[in-house]
């Protein structure tokens, strides 16, 4: 049975110091770079205990912890998570996440019965929420041993990892870092893909719709989305290249485009997408039938069985402008060649993705007194070979060069390479070892933690990301396991200890 909560209904879970900073963060609107009350809050929760704070001009959190009584002089430890949130929404939420807080659901899988806290309709914002509410939770519980802490809160991770760009050298005094931003409970992280930003933009005249048009509206919907680097290997539909092939399949030559919109993070599989055509009268039987077909393909080849395409007749009189039919071509055309999904497997770790393309966004705007459309084309590509991420730029922008676009590309930021060696993954690895009676899992991830930059801004750093198990990130399915936050807090609590022993 779900229930509804706030942060007073979160009492009954375990660990409360945990759940209830999570609520409190939770109730705070913090989208990515509007992080100014998540901040605002988060200073104010560590005033109260008693801890110095500081912040730079880009807005990153700093807060000092003294070590426990007998543990001053242990060597500084860093607990990193970031305060900026992914805001996604199913199409009927009224959420806004400007100004509203997330509505927190506690639920249980359906498949699997565990208990999970959830959201109404949104994303969750355990990524990173949760890893903050550790931070803070084991800075302020008495009975946690711990040496030193500094709590290192970054801005902007999830759109542009700016405030992990701005930190230096003397931004944190520790040297030995743990990121709270992964999402298995039994992988320890050391090593993550660096990734780049690519733009194509269009800038296209319009005519009005012959005389004979019709136009109608083509909606891709129901697919599952996901995080674009910790999903891109299942395969899963993305919402702008099935628009462009049902779009193409009917009619690749007669189509006048009048709007397009799919997609809304660079970091996150679209899920939806939709365009208003135009066309000759046979136009809306063709893209019906051109639908079904589309649909029953990716149900067979992405497991998409929530995938729905509509569509429907829109009056030709609401549709003022169109996009000439070369232009309406160019840019579908130029959806279709743009790569998705993986484009190549780590020569050197079993299963991991090395190379990925997320296309992520397309919109289309109106300019110039709407005697212009504004066309752009928004993808993230990954991967953990420097070389292999230019390759995958380069090949981006040759397709929007070939196509009359202009390219831009912006967010560069490099991978974390992985340590074996790692004095502060011995201890991660011995204190799991005792905690549960086994070897936890130790890899990289395709997914873009802000470890590289950290690492290559401050130097000398001795890293490690873990974190509670969250499922379904960047989507509003995202979800995190009660039970998996106990085992977690726990971990850390061990982990922070042996620390503080030296």
């Amino acid at each position: 049975m779900a229930s509804k909560s706030d942060a007073s209904g979160f009492g009954s879970l375990e660990p409360a110091a945990v759940w209830g900073f999570f609520s409190m963060i939770a109730a705070i609107p913090h989208p990515s770079r509007k992080e100014e009350r998540i901040r605002q809050g988060v200073r104010a929760m560590a005033q109260e205990h008693g801890l110095s704070v500081r912040e730079d001009s880009t807005g990153n959190v700093v807060i000092d912890v003294p070590g426990s009584p007998g543990c001053g002089n242990a060597p500084i430890t860093v607990l990193q998570a970031h305060l900026d949130m992914v805001c996604e929404k199913n199409s009927d939420s009224a959420h806004d996440f400007d100004r509203d807080g997330v509505s927190l659901i506690i639920d249980h899988d359906a498949a699997s019965g565990k208990q999970i806290v959830r959201a109404d309709g949104t994303t969750l914002g355990a990524d990173n929420g949760i890893g903050v509410a550790m931070a803070l939770a084991a800075a302020s519980e008495t009975e946690v041993i711990h040496g030193p802490l500094e709590l290192v809160f970054t801005v902007d991770e999830e759109s542009g990892m700016t405030g992990a760009k701005a930190l230096r050298p003397d931004s944190f005094r520790g040297r030995r870092m743990l990121n709270l931003d992964s999402e298995e409970d039994d992988v320890l992280y050391i090593g993550c893909a660096g990734g780049c930003d690519t733009t194509l933009s269009f800038e296209c005249g319009l005519e009005r719709p012959g005389g004979d048009a019709v136009a109608c509206r083509v909606a891709v919907a129901g697919l599952r989305g996901g995080h674009s680097g910790s999903d891109i290997h299942e395969n899963r539909g993305n919402a702008i290249k099935v628009l462009a092939r049902t779009l193409l399949r009917a009619d690749a030559h007669t189509l006048q485009v009048a709007s397009i919109s799919g997609g809304q993070l660079r970091n996150a599989i679209p899920r939806e997408a939709e365009a208003v055509v135009s066309g000759s009268p046979e136009t809306i039987d063709a893209l019906r039938a051109a639908g079904r077909v589309v649909a029953d393909e990716v149900i067979r080849e992405s497991a998409e069985e929530q995938l729905s395409i509509s569509v429907q007749p829109v009056p030709v009189g609401d549709v003022p402008a169109v996009l000439p039919v070369e232009q309406s071509s160019r840019i579908l055309a130029t959806l279709a060649a743009l790569p998705h999904g993986v484009l190549g497997m780590h020569p050197g770790i079993e299963g991991l993705v090395e190379t990925s393309n997320n296309l992520a966004t397309v919109i289309g705007s109106f300019v110039d007194g709407q005697r212009k459309m504004h066309v752009e084309i928004g993808t993230l590509s990954r991967s953990s070979s420097g070389s292999r991420k230019q390759a995958t730029v380069g090949q981006i922008a040759a397709v929007g060069k070939l196509a009359g676009a202009l390219v831009r590309t912006s967010g560069d930021y490099p991978g974390w390479e992985p340590n074996m060696d790692s004095p502060a993954l011995s201890t991660c690895r011995r204190a799991y070892t005792r905690l549960f009676d086994e070897e936890p899992k130790v890899t990289a991830t395709h997914a873009g933690l802000e470890c590289g930059i950290i690492g290559e801004r401050v130097g000398g750093l001795d890293m490690v990301s873990l974190g509670p198990t969250i499922e379904r990130a960047h989507t509003p399915e995202e979800r995190i396991y009660v039970a998996s936050v106990q085992k977690s807090w726990k971990y850390l609590l061990a982990i922070l200890a042996e620390f503080a022993r030296g």
